[in-house]
């Protein structure tokens, strides 16, 4: 159904109706508790044109996936790992924000985890830059840096989202990346 190379009108529509539709969902409900027949239902389609977009929600969700992860690497084009680390924390709690609901759905709830740690690993293995004749060229070092890195931003923000927001973001931004820099003692208490 493609005019001049671009997506029939309809088939947008119906493809934004389901994406909506998921999103919605995924902020009210674990994931195993979403069928296909009740997202159909929500987005006012047949179940066969689901399947007509995608094979499995496993389909749609690695589909919001890849735009949850290649948005942030956008966003961090041209800043390395781990030199920039504080400018591309920054970047992680600004993104993360502007995604507002359901990015903390998917970084922050129970079943969800296995997501932001997949779209955490993605974003790292196709960002990491490193200098070929640094050190940290061993790939076992670089694992041990990036595991560090991205589990204690998103466990930060975790009990950041947990508490309710309570620091503002500008200083949560600050907490994280004195954090994920300098350690414990980066901090002046």
């Amino acid at each position: 159904m493609a005019v001049d190379g671009k997506e029939d009108l309809r088939i947008q529509r119906t493809k934004e109706a389901i994406r909506t539709t998921f999103e919605d969902m995924i902020c009210e409900m674990d994931y195993e508790q979403i069928s296909i027949k009740e997202l159909a239902q929500r987005a006012r389609i047949n179940r066969k044109t689901f399947y007509l977009h995608y094979n499995t929600l496993d389909d749609l969700l690695r589909e919001l996936q890849n735009e949850l992860a290649q948005n942030f690497i956008k966003r961090t084009q041209g800043l390395e790992r781990p030199r920039d680390m504080d400018k591309i924390t920054r970047e992680f709690f600004l993104c993360s924000e502007e995604l507002g609901k359901i990015g903390e759905r998917i970084t922050c709830s129970g079943n969800y985890k296995y997501i932001s740690r997949k779209i955490t690993n993605d974003i790292m293995i196709q960002t990491w830059k490193t200098d070929p004749q640094s050190s940290s060229e061993n790939p076992y070092i670089q694992n041990i840096i990036m595991t560090y890195v991205a589990q204690s931003t998103l466990e930060i923000y975790k009990q950041w989202v947990a508490d309710g927001k309570k620091i503002p973001l500008e200083d949560i931004i600050k907490i994280a990346t004195q954090l994920i820099c300098n350690g414990v003692n980066g901090l002046n208490l």
